[in-house]
Order: C-alpha cells, then structure tokens, then sequence
C-alpha cells in the first residue's frame, strides 16, 4: 500500500445489475496526482470516476476516499447538467461554496473572493449576470468548472471537463488543472477523450478497456494510440479524430 495515497481501489467490481462493467480494479493514487483517464467510449471511465465519488457502489471490493472529511469538486458531463431556470453565472459558482457554507448562509468577503477568483479564472467575470440557461455548451461547461474550483475541495472528480470547448480553450483548462497539482498539491482526477491532448501534461494515466482499469504510464498509452491510428489510417476505414484513446 502506497503510503501517501489518497484514493485507493482494492479489487473493485462494478456493475449494474448482472452486467459487470470493471472488474478486479486495484490502484492507489498518489496525493497530488493529475490522473487522467483515458479509454474507449463505454469503457466505464465514467462509472469508475462515480465509484470514487461514492455515488457507484461497489459490488465487490473497497475504495477508500477522504470524502467523509471533505467532499470532492466534482464536473459532470455537460449533457449531465440540466440547464432549468435562468440562474446567474455568479449564483452557479457560489454553489461551489455551499459544502462547508450551508445552501441557506450567504457567503462571506472571504467567500465572495473565491467566487470571483473563480470566474477570473475560466474568463467569466464579464458573463456573471448571465443566466445559464443561455450559454453555449462550452460556457456552461466552464461555469461548472468554476464552481468546482470555488469549493476550496482538496480533490477534483471531471467527468470530460474539456468535451465542447476548442483547441485553445481546452489547452487552458487543462493548464490550470494542472496548476492545480503543481502549485496547490490538489489532487485531480478526469476523463479526457482523447490521449494526445494530455500526455503532455502527465507521465501516467489511468487506461480503462477491456472491463480493466489500470495505472500505466502515458508513453505506453500514446504509442498504442499511434499504432492504431496508423493501422486504420492506412486502411482508411476511420478518422484520426474517431481514435478516443
């Protein structure tokens, strides 16, 4: 066991119902990492990064977390969030504060200079009295990563957090992720859809095929990736782009 661990998987089933999605899951993740997971579109990616949130229960095994102490920043998939009534932009992220605020308290100075932080950060603060409902999906996208990153959490769950954003957008997001980790010490876990936008930015990643999820390093990830894309580049069945891991 690996000492300064933070979330650790011991050979982790999950399913729903009889169909077993992963099976005999056991990694740690180190405090600190910046862990991207990367695999093929219904691997489970998303059910595993759920199993670590608490919100999956596993049908065999154990995962450890320190949620119970300090709950995690989590961004879903953008189709996850329901778009409903006109709430401003600022009221969004201030949500990221209701963990250790309470929904009914309104935040203090303190408070008030994460939330604006917050939206300094992913560009937003000329959008704050915009409601969410009249965003684009890559605004609506970013207003969720704020709010996670309001929270003041320790750890951050995302859930393809750069799905609809552009080149440039998603090259920001992914710094100030990582920033995150080198400046901070946060912990950041997410799943990306593809390998060669992040190999840059970490030396391991977390692969999920096959009903398996492991730890493995980002090179043997990329070479792989590049094997297959040559395979169906030359049979021209596929575009480089189809290649999700």
């Amino acid at each position: 066991m690996n000492e300064k661990a933070i979330i650790q998987c011991e050979n982790v089933t999950l399913a729903y119902g009889r169909e077993v999605v992963l099976s005999g899951v056991s990694f740690d993740i180190s405090d600190g990492a910046f862990l991207p997971f990367v695999g093929p579109n219904g691997a489970g990616k998303t059910t595993l990064l759920r199993a670590i949130l608490g919100l999956v229960k596993p049908s065999r095994g154990v995962i450890k977390t320190p949620f119970d102490r300090q709950v995690a920043g989590y961004v879903p998939q953008n189709k996850a969030i329901d778009p409903i009534y006109p709430v401003p932009v600022r009221r969004i992220v201030a949500m990221g504060l209701y963990p250790g605020l309470g929904a009914l308290r309104r935040p203090k100075a303190e408070g008030k200079k994460k939330v604006d932080s917050a939206l300094e950060m992913f560009s937003l603060t000329e959008h704050a009295d915009k409601t969410f409902d009249l965003l684009s999906g890559g605004m609506k996208q970013k207003v969720m990563l704020a709010r996670a990153f309001a929270s003041g959490a320790e750890v951050f769950v995302m859930d393809e957090p750069t799905s609809e954003l552009d080149a440039g957008a998603e090259h920001a997001v992914l710094e100030h992720l990582h920033r995150l980790t080198r400046d901070q010490g946060k912990t950041v876990l997410f799943a990306h859809h593809g390998v060669n936008h992040i190999t840059g930015w970490s030396t391991e990643v977390c692969l999920v095929e096959r009903g398996k999820a492991q730890i493995v390093s980002a090179s043997r990830v990329r070479d792989k990736a590049s094997w297959i894309r040559n395979l169906t580049k030359h049979r021209e069945k596929y575009h480089e782009n189809d290649i999700s891991y």
